[in-house]
């Protein structure tokens, strides 16, 4: 995919499937995204993604409303409407065929699990939380970067994608000392296919392109917000711990609701600069 009319198509159509989750997606509002036919944008599609678009958005939808109901009090009939169902009995056999159980039980037992590792450490004894955060807004901004897709455990896959982006980016002078590195974390390894995870690489986006992006490089707004910030130090591949930390003691310890929006991570330093134990990576969570 050479032709960057034809690639901007198709960054016009993912980012209408995001932006419309909660509406009725039909052909024509896809034809009328990309400018395609549906017949031929769908076999792009699925040559990129491994599945169909309607099999794509039926997944999508399924799995944030697995991430609301893990994350939040809200209503089950609320997530229907909030993910694009009509009504409850729709999103209920919809999901027991994803997930193998209903939305209820699913949700009773995120939260056993919730209370059970926020209340104890790995040697039985109870403990408060020890994670500190603040509260930040931060205003919408437009990033400029890659998608990874894949599971968030292959760094190795995930690297080789941050060494393409930084020689495009530095290629195209857009790096500086003042460059602001960071990653939006769609998808949860949790519930989401590791085939399908979703990461998207960049750079916060300071002025405008003086020139057509290439390939799959885009650039993409970032939704301003309200976010929970802490702090993870030491090496990317031990920031799943600090994720654990924080999603254990969340029912217990941390009195806000989860909003369903990308998980934000700023990184302060790198390898080049410090060692491993070193790196420093602000965590945003958005929050209601």
């Amino acid at each position: 995919m050479k032709n960057n009319t034809q690639l901007n198509r198709y960054r016009r159509l993912l980012s209408f499937i995001e932006e419309n989750l909660k509406e009725r997606i039909d052909i024509p509002a896809i034809e009328a995204a990309c400018n395609y036919s549906y017949r031929n944008i769908n076999r792009i599609f699925e040559a990129l993604h491994h599945e169909t678009i309607g099999k794509h958005i039926k997944r999508i939808r399924l799995e944030r409303a697995a991430q609301i109901l893990k994350y939040s009090n809200a209503s089950i009939a609320d997530i229907a409407f909030e993910v694009g169902y009509s009504d409850v009995a729709a999103l209920s056999n919809a999901f027991k065929k994803r997930f193998n159980c209903s939305p209820s039980a699913f949700r009773e037992s995120s939260k056993a699990l919730h209370e059970m590792t926020g209340s104890f450490t790995t040697d039985g004894t109870h403990t408060s939380t020890s994670l500190k955060y603040s509260v930040k807004r931060l205003p919408a901004f437009y990033m400029f970067g890659l998608e990874y897709k894949g599971s968030y455990e292959d760094l190795a896959a995930i690297n080789n994608l941050w060494e393409r982006f930084a020689s495009y980016a530095e290629d195209k002078g857009l790096l500086d000392a003042n460059t602001i590195y960071l990653a939006e974390i769609l998808d949860d390894n949790d519930i989401s296919d590791s085939i399908h995870c979703r990461y998207n690489l960049g750079i916060v986006l300071e002025r405008e392109l003086h020139f057509e992006p290439e390939g799959l490089f885009r650039v993409k707004q970032v939704r301003g917000g309200k976010y929970l910030k802490f702090l993870h130090q030491g090496s990317h591949e031990s920031s799943v711990d600090t994720y654990n930390s924080i999603y254990a003691s969340w029912l217990n310890h941390i009195p806000y609701e989860m909003k369903d929006a990308p998980v934000l991570e700023f990184f302060l330093n790198d390898e080049q600069e410090v060692t491993k134990d070193e790196l420093l990576t602000e965590i945003y969570i958005p929050i209601e």
